[in-house]
């Protein structure tokens, strides 16, 4: 069959309604599994899952991976529950626990009897640890040998466990009780076979980068990422080796938390799904929820305002000041407050080293604030002396300028310091958001801004 750039879905509904398993065949073969997957995107669920049927298991858990996740679960719910236990079998450990979290419970549980007792076994470990550490994450299908083969033995060992494994970067070598000894690497390996007596133990890494079962997901990318690894094994606090986690669900970790972070530091919740494909109410109550608490924050702007009714009232050009004063709080707290949580975020920076950022954010803020206070003071000393009415152009300057540099400064040293106390009290830092800073920021900011007003020209 010569597939054309564009297969239109009738063709394919045709091929199904035909019963052409011929050409179902190599429609599921002659392309890469991701291009197949998009070709079936307009095809139910029942459909997708029929035309699955024509491909061979492994190809068609490749092609499976890259359906969207709400499709997947619509095929798991909607298929044969015997042919679904099978199936649900035969994927990636990692990524089957986090389908199955995805799915109904009651269905679950009626999947997993018909499953063999090894898969079973399984999913219900994996599912045990909790959600976004290391053991959620791993699969329990990796490369293992004893150091004490030899080359050529590992070799044959290898191909019999080939067929069962989803890669393989490393070879891990264990022990009798499965504690994890050492690494080769598969090029070490290939490149040993000239030398087919060497015993595996000979070879061997033993300085290794692990992560413990009960990391955060954060933990593990952070290493894999320093270390530059393809995978990175999981262990327990004896040492077993219990399974690996490779680049590619640290890559679906990276994304996922830097798009938390980015939702957060944005001032709304997470949304899962993707944004088209949301409902309506759900990214309405993600955002109004923020958006309201923001708002009645906010309010204490009116309040703070209105303490200062007198000194507007004597000096109305004030009020003509005070966009630019708060702004410059929550523009420069948001700034710190984005270089910090990122800074976190890295492993760069952690709670004890809140004094080193003090001090650092302390001098940067200073430096910020004489640059900007310096433009305050120049703007405000030639603002026509007509619309700044009776008070003095370069006195009202100088509360503007020094009021810019103080703002400033605050706004730097709460936006370093709220992303650290969060993380602190157990919090994500990125809610320390910066419309969250900037809120902050703007309330007290305005109470910088009068006292120095009120100190200068009201008394």
């Amino acid at each position: 069959m010569n597939l054309p750039n564009t297969l239109y879905l009738p063709e394919l509904r045709e091929m199904l309604a035909e019963g052409n398993a011929a050409e179902l065949r190599e429609f599921c073969t002659a392309l890469h599994p991701a291009s197949t997957a998009d070709f079936m995107e307009g095809l139910s669920a029942e459909e997708a899952w029929r035309v699955l049927q024509f491909a061979e298991m492994p190809t068609r858990v490749q092609i499976f991976s890259y359906f969207p996740r709400e499709k997947q679960i619509q095929i798991l719910t909607s298929g044969d529950r015997a042919e679904i236990a099978e199936f649900i079998g035969h994927l990636p450990p990692d990524d089957r626990v986090d389908l199955l979290n995805d799915v109904d419970a009651d269905l679950v549980a009626q999947w997993l009897p018909l499953m063999p007792a090894a898969e079973r076994r399984d999913i219900l470990r994996l599912r045990a640890f909790p959600e976004n550490t290391a053991g959620a994450m791993m699969t329990t299908e990796f490369a293992r040998l004893s150091e004490n083969l030899t080359v050529r033995e590992a070799l044959e060992e290898l191909g019999r466990q080939a067929g069962e494994l989803e890669t393989i970067y490393y070879i891990y070598i264990l022990d009798d009780e499965g504690h994890l000894r050492g690494v080769v690497s598969a090029r070490q390996l290939v490149s040993a076979m000239g030398k087919p007596n060497t015993r595996i133990g000979d070879l061997m890494e033993e300085n290794l980068v692990t992560v413990n079962v009960d990391d955060d997901q954060e933990v593990v990318a952070q290493k894999v990422a320093r270390y530059d690894l393809l995978a990175i094994p999981v262990v327990d606090q004896a040492r077993h080796m219990l399974g690996i986690i490779t680049h590619d669900d640290v890559i679906d970790v990276v994304v996922e938390e830097a798009s938390e972070d980015a939702y957060k530091m944005g001032g709304m919740m997470p949304i899962a799904e993707s944004y088209l494909e949301s409902a309506f109410i759900t990214i309405w109550r993600k955002r109004a929820g923020w958006l309201s608490m923001l708002f009645v924050a906010e309010l204490f702007t009116f309040t703070a305002l209105a303490s200062f009714e007198e000194a507007i009232q004597k000096v109305v050009a004030l009020s003509l000041f005070v966009p630019l004063c708060i702004s410059t709080g929550g523009n420069s707290g948001s700034q710190a407050a984005t270089l910090i949580t990122r800074a976190i975020a890295l492993g760069q920076i952690t709670v004890r080293d809140w004094f080193r950022v003090l001090r650092h954010e302390l001098l940067m803020g200073m430096a910020l604030g004489v640059t900007l206070g310096i433009i305050g003071f120049v703007r405000a000393a030639f603002t026509p002396q007509s619309v700044l009415g009776e008070v003095n152009h370069w006195t009202l300057a100088l509360v503007i300028g020094q009021a810019v540099a103080i703002i400033c400064l605050w706004g730097t040293l709460t936006g370093s310091m709220l992303p650290i106390l969060f993380k602190r009290l157990g919090f994500d830092p990125g809610f320390a958001s910066s419309p969250f800073v900037a809120t902050f920021v703007d309330v007290t900011g305005i109470v910088i801004y009068f006292t120095i007003a009120e100190a200068y020209l009201l008394r």
